[in-house]
């Protein structure tokens, strides 16, 4: 039985050396129980990022969180919590906020914000607004709930994170 249960989102996945940042909604159920960011063996997160930096697929997740910081990326959600039934972001609801702008603060190196779907996008700016020197992206969700977009366009459009502020190449799907 699902009674609604009030999420709680983890502790920022960061090193201070971060230039790309990618914000989420807050955890769900899967990750959760595993207590781990995008722990749902569906979600297309870790298989994109390893896809557009050449990095092998990650095992486990101590090298998925290898592949963030070689590729100086790091992780959050924009709630700390909310209410939630389920899993889906269409049904959260009365949001608390992280403190996104302490982190920006802390981790003075952060170029660019990504939007892991529209509802982080849409809470990101319902608390905070954009600061110079951040390029901020809007991205399709990496949720098994978004599968209607292709796996090469959704690398395609990930891929944007590293244009303007990478020197790294990063592969095309």
């Amino acid at each position: 039985m699902d009674l609604g249960l009030k999420p709680i989102s983890f502790e920022p996945l960061v090193r201070d050396d971060i230039e790309i940042l990618v914000l989420g909604t807050l955890p769900g159920k899967k990750s959760l129980e595993l207590g781990q960011y995008y722990g749902h063996s569906r979600n297309r997160i870790w298989k994109i990022l390893s896809t557009i930096t050449g990095d092998d697929l990650p095992t486990n997740y101590e090298e998925k969180k290898q592949i963030l910081f070689d590729n100086k990326i790091g992780l959050w959600d924009v709630a700390q919590s909310a209410n939630r039934k389920g899993s889906l972001d269409v049904n959260i609801k009365d949001e608390i906020p992280n403190n996104i702008d302490q982190l920006i603060l802390i981790c003075g190196s952060i170029r660019v914000i990504g939007f892991n779907g529209k509802k982080a996008e849409k809470l990101f700016y319902k608390y905070f607004s954009k600061k110079s020197g951040i390029k901020y992206i809007s991205l399709p969700s990496t949720s098994p709930a978004n599968m209607a977009i292709s796996f090469e366009d959704i690398c395609d459009r990930w891929s944007e994170l590293f244009i303007t502020n990478r020197k790294k190449r990063v592969k095309k799907c």
